[in-house]
C-alpha cells in the first residue's frame, strides 16, 4: 500500500499539534452500522516524513485531471448523479466540475459549515458552562448547552467535565440543610428535532432529542466506543436525576424527585465548563458528533441573539458564513448536524468553506478534525483495500451518509505535492457501501494525479 509517508507526516504533525490524541469512530449521520475500532498507536514519523507541501509543485490541469476522473464519475453507484468540484488550494483554480451550483442534502459535511460559524462567532477558547444555583433550599441545575457533559470521568479526548466534579463544588459551597433538585434547560426553545427527522433518529441512537442539559448525549447505557448507542426521550431531566445522586453520594442531603423550573437570577454556587470550543470542533468533525453539532449551531444562534431553536440556529449559521464572505445563496440548514434530509448546499459552498480553512489560521481546528483516510474517525476503515487505498494517509475529508445520500468533501495532496480541495455529492446512491466505495475512488484518483 503506497501511503505517501510525507502527507502522513504531516497529517500526523497537524494531529498532534492540536492535542488530538485519539482515534474515535462514530457512525455518519443516520448510518446503517454500528461499529468499534480499536484506537491504533501511530508511531513517530522522523526527518523528511514532515516535510512541508512544496511551493513549486506544479498545479494539474483541468483537462488532464478531469480525464482522470472521467470514468469513476459516471460510476453506476453514484447514480448518474454526481456534482462535484474541485479546485486548486493555492490559486482557486476550478479543475473539476461537475453542477458545482447543485443545491443537494449535504448530510453531515454541514458539520463543517457549523465549525465555521462556531469558530467564527464564539471563538475557538469560548466554553460551554453548566451552572448550579442555590435559592433558600431548592438547588437549580442549569443547562449551557455542555452536552459533552459526562457522569464520570472517562479516557476521552477532549476530556469531559463530570457531574461528579460538579456535586463536588457544590457540596462544598451549600450544608446544614436538605435540599430538592430542579433542572432549568431554557436556554434553548422550540421542538427537539428537527424538520425532516424521522423518530428513528432517536430510538436508533443517532441523536438524543437537543437539550441544553444532556449527560453523556442522552444516551441511556452510558458512554462508550459503540455508536449509535440507544437515547432517552428526556435528556434534560436524566441530567438532573443523575445529578441528584451525584449530589447525595458527595454527602449533600437530598429529597423528592427532580423537577423543572425555571432558575432564579441569581450568581452560581458551582460550576463546571466544556473543553474549549476550537476542540470541540475536532471532535465533532472527526466522530461526526451529531449532538455536539447541534450545540455548537444553538451556542453560535444565542451569542448572535438570534432565537435558539433549529431555525435561528440555521439562521444564524447561514449569516456567519455569509460575513466569512461564502456563496451561500441555495442554502438551507434546518439542523446543525445534516441530518435532515430537507438541508441545501452546494458543492461550491463547501470548496469555498475548505477554501477559507486552507486560508485562515483561526480555523486551523477544522483542517485537524478533519478524518484522515485509513487512520482516524469516519474513515478509518476506508481506504484499505482496492481501488482507493492510494488516498489512504493523504485524503482528510469529512463524510456524510443519508438514506440515499452520500457526501463527500476534504483536502487531497496529489503525486507532486499539490494540495487540492473537493467536494463530492450524490443523492441518488442506492447502497451506501458500494457508494461510499464509489466516492473514495474519486478522492484516491486525484492523490494519484500528477495530471497535466
Amino acid at each position: 500500500m503506497r501511503w505517501r509517508l510525507a502527507a502522513l507526516g504531516a497529517t500526523l504533525a497537524v494531529v498532534a499539534g492540536s492535542g488530538a490524541a485519539y482515534v474515535a469512530v462514530h457512525d455518519d449521520g443516520a448510518s446503517h452500522r454500528s461499529r468499534a475500532v480499536p484506537t491504533p498507536t501511530p508511531q513517530p514519523v522522523r526527518g523528511p516524513a514532515l516535510a512541508a507541501l512544496s511551493a513549486t509543485a506544479p498545479t494539474p490541469t483541468r483537462t488532464a485531471l478531469t480525464r482522470q476522473l472521467r470514468q469513476a464519475a459516471a460510476a453506476p453507484e453514484l447514480g448518474g448523479a454526481l456534482a462535484g468540484l474541485v479546485v486548486d488550494a493555492a490559486t482557486g483554480q476550478r479543475l473539476f466540475v461537475r453542477r458545482p451550483n447543485q443545491a443537494l442534502p449535504p448530510a453531515s459535511t454541514t458539520k463543517l459549515l457549523t465549525a465555521i460559524a462556531a469558530l467564527e462567532v464564539l471563538g475557538p477558547d469560548a466554553r460551554l458552562t453548566t451552572n448550579v444555583v442555590r435559592s433558600g433550599g431548592t438547588l437549580y441545575l442549569v443547562g449551557g448547552g455542555d452536552v459533552t457533559l459526562a457522569a464520570a470521568p472517562r479516557d476521552a479526548y477532549p476530556a469531559p467535565t463530570t457531574l461528579a466534579d460538579l456535586a463536588a463544588r457544590t457540596a462544598s459551597a451549600v450544608a446544614g440543610t436538605r435540599f430538592r433538585v430542579r433542572y432549568d434547560d431554557t436556554l434553548w426553545q422550540g421542538p427537539s428535532t428537527a424538520a425532516g427527522w424521522p423518530s428513528t433518529y432517536v430510538s436508533g441512537g443517532n441523536i438524543a432529542p437537543v437539550s441544553a442539559l444532556e449527560v453523556d448525549e442522552g444516551r441511556l447505557t452510558g458512554f462508550t466506543s459503540l455508536h449509535p448507542q440507544p437515547r432517552g426521550p428526556d435528556p434534560a431531566r436524566a441530567a438532573a436525576t443523575a445529578f441528584q445522586s451525584a449530589l447525595a453520594a458527595a454527602g449533600v442531603r437530598v429529597s423528592g424527585r427532580v423537577g423543572r423550573a425555571r432558575a432564579p437570577d441569581l450568581a452560581p454556587v458551582a460550576s463546571v465548563s466544556s473543553p474549549p470550543v476550537g476542540a470541540l470542533v475536532q471532535r465533532m468533525l472527526t466522530d461526526s458528533d451529531n449532538d455536539l453539532a447541534e450545540a455548537l449551531a444553538r451556542t453560535t444562534a444565542v451569542k448572535e441573539r438570534r432565537p435558539a431553536t433549529f431555525t435561528g440556529a440555521g439562521q444564524a449559521v447561514t449569516a456567519a458564513l455569509d460575513r466569512a464572505g461564502l456563496p451561500t445563496a441555495s442554502t438551507r440548514l434546518l439542523d446543525g448536524s445534516g441530518l435532515s434530509p430537507l438541508d441545501r448546499v452546494t458543492p461550491r459552498l463547501l470548496v469555498s468553506a475548505l477554501t477559507l480553512v486552507a486560508a485562515r489560521a483561526e480555523l486551523r481546528p477544522i483542517a485537524a478534525g478533519l478524518p484522515i483516510a485509513g487512520f482516524s474517525g469516519t474513515l478509518t476503515d476506508r481506504y484499505r483495500g482496492r481501488p482507493s487505498r492510494d488516498g489512504a494517509g493523504v485524503v482528510r475529508a469529512k463524510t456524510g451518509t443519508l438514506a440515499g445520500v452520500n457526501t463527500l468533501a476534504g483536502t487531497v495532496t496529489d503525486a507532486d505535492g499539490r494540495l487540492l480541495l473537493f467536494a463530492f455529492f450524490t443523492d441518488r446512491a442506492a447502497d451506501p457501501d458500494t457508494t461510499e466505495a464509489a466516492l473514495d475512488r474519486l478522492a484516491a484518483l486525484l492523490a494519484d494525479c500528477g495530471c497535466r
